[in-house]
């Protein structure tokens, strides 16, 4: 389960909370699909417990489009350098 919260401060600030997994995925490229263009984007990830794979993939494939991601876990941080790699 994730729960998002959606602040605005001239970026978009979507504090997460619990699981990143497939189901969470689908939600999430939702929500950041429906923000205004232009608009930075930033996803808070100080209080997420778990990413799962498609989560890691998801994550990564946000950085490379310009989202930011704030207070990213160290193991969440590695997973996206391995899943750049490739390996």
């Amino acid at each position: 389960m994730l729960k998002i919260t959606r602040a605005t401060n001239g970026e978009a600030v979507f504090t997460l909370s619990g699981r990143i997994d497939e189901e969470e995925v689908a939600e999430l490229e939702t929500l950041i699909s429906s923000e205004a263009s232009g608009r930075r984007i930033v996803l808070d990830l100080k209080d997420v417990t778990l990413v799962g794979r498609d989560g890691i993939r998801f994550l990564e494939r946000c950085e490379a489009g310009g989202i930011k991601l704030q207070n990213c876990a160290r193991y969440v941080r590695e997973l996206i350098t391995r899943q750049r790699r490739g390996s």
